[in-house]
C-alpha cells in the first residue's frame, strides 16, 4: 500500500509537466496549421504575378473591375483570345483600346515573356486617352511593361517596326476607321507591323450582308464580306472565322444603331429592358494571316 500510495503521488507530482508538455504541442501545432494557410494565401495571384497565371486566373482577378467582368458573358474573351492563337511570349500590338477593356487581360499575360503595345492619340487633346493614361500609370503592377504608342491618323500610323509583331488585334473599333475616312490606312500599317505569319485578330459589330463599309459605318455595325474582302485587299488570307461572339438576338435594326444596345444604352429608359434582353451586339471574330 505504501508503495502504491508513493507512485500514485508521484504521479500527481508529473502531472502539471505532463499538461504543460501536452498545451505546448497543442499550441505548436495549431500555430503550423495557422501559418500555413496564411502564407499559402500570401501567394495566391497578385498583380505582380499575373504573367505566370493562365488567362482563366487573369480573367476572373480582383484587378478587372465587376463591371468589366460582368461583361465577359458577352464578350467571351479567354475564348476570343484563345481563337486568335495568344501566347505569353508574343509582342502583340492593340488598335485603339478605348478604356482598356481588353488590356487589363493582355498585359498581364504578356508581361513576362511578351510584349504588349496599344496605341493612343495624344493625351492632352482627347479627354478619353488621358482617363486611358491615368489609368495605366494608377496601377504599374499590371501596367508597367505596357508600351503606349501614340498615332495620329491617317498620317501617323507607325505601329511597330516593320516585321517584328507577332499579333495585332482590334476589338470593335472598323467601324469608326471606316467613317473617319482611314480603314484602309489602318489594316496597311498593321500589315507593315506584322512578321510574315503574323495574325491579325478583328472583333466587330456585324451588320447585314451586301451593304457597303461606308453606309453601314453610320449605325456601328459592318457587313462581314466587306470586311473581308477589304483586309484582304492589304494582303492578308482570311484563316477562320467564329461565332463565339454571335448573338442571333440581334434584329440590328435599333433607332440609335449599334449604341442602343448595352453597354451604351443610348435610348437611356425607352425600351431599355427589351434592350437589356438582348445582350450586346452580334459580332464577327475574323482571325487574318500575314503570308
Amino acid at each position: 500500500m505504501a508503495k502504491q500510495s508513493l507512485r500514485k503521488s508521484g504521479f500527481t507530482m508529473l502531472l502539471p509537466k505532463i499538461l504543460k508538455t501536452l498545451i505546448l504541442a497543442i499550441a505548436c501545432f495549431l500555430l503550423v496549421f495557422v501559418t500555413i494557410p496564411s502564407s499559402l494565401a500570401n501567394e495566391s495571384p497578385k498583380a505582380t504575378d499575373l504573367d505566370s497565371t493562365s488567362l482563366p486566373t487573369i480573367i476572373t482577378s480582383s484587378h478587372r473591375s465587376f463591371k468589366n467582368r460582368d461583361r465577359d458573358k458577352y464578350r467571351h474573351p479567354m475564348e476570343t483570345l484563345e481563337f486568335f492563337g495568344l501566347r505569353p511570349d508574343m509582342t502583340v500590338v492593340e488598335l485603339w483600346p478605348g478604356s482598356g477593356w481588353y488590356t487589363e487581360i493582355l498585359a498581364p499575360f504578356l508581361d513576362q515573356k511578351g510584349q504588349l503595345i496599344v496605341t493612343n492619340f495624344d493625351p492632352e487633346k482627347v479627354k478619353p486617352v488621358k482617363l486611358f493614361q491615368d489609368k495605366l500609370a494608377a496601377n504599374p503592377e499590371v501596367f508597367g511593361s505596357v508600351k503606349v504608342v501614340q498615332i495620329d491618323p491617317p498620317t501617323d500610323l507607325t505601329l511597330a517596326p516593320n516585321n517584328t509583331v507577332d499579333m495585332v488585334l482590334t476589338f470593335r473599333n472598323l467601324h469608326d476607321w471606316v467613317s473617319e475616312g482611314y480603314a484602309d490606312q489602318v489594316i496597311e500599317a498593321a500589315y507593315k507591323a506584322l512578321k510574315p505569319g503574323g495574325i491579325l485578330g478583328i472583333e466587330e459589330h456585324r451588320g447585314k450582308s451586301g451593304i457597303s463599309l461606308q453606309e453601314s459605318a453610320v449605325t456601328g455595325y459592318l457587313s462581314e464580306d466587306r470586311v473581308i474582302d477589304a483586309v484582304e485587299k492589304a494582303g492578308f488570307k482570311l484563316v477562320e472565322k467564329s461565332e463565339i461572339n454571335a448573338n442571333p438576338l440581334d434584329t440590328k435594326d435599333y433607332p440609335g444603331g449599334v449604341w442602343t444596345l448595352p453597354p451604351a444604352l443610348r435610348q437611356g429608359e425607352t425600351d431599355k429592358a427589351r434592350y437589356l434582353a438582348i445582350g450586346e451586339s452580334d459580332c464577327m471574330t475574323l482571325k487574318f494571316v500575314k503570308p
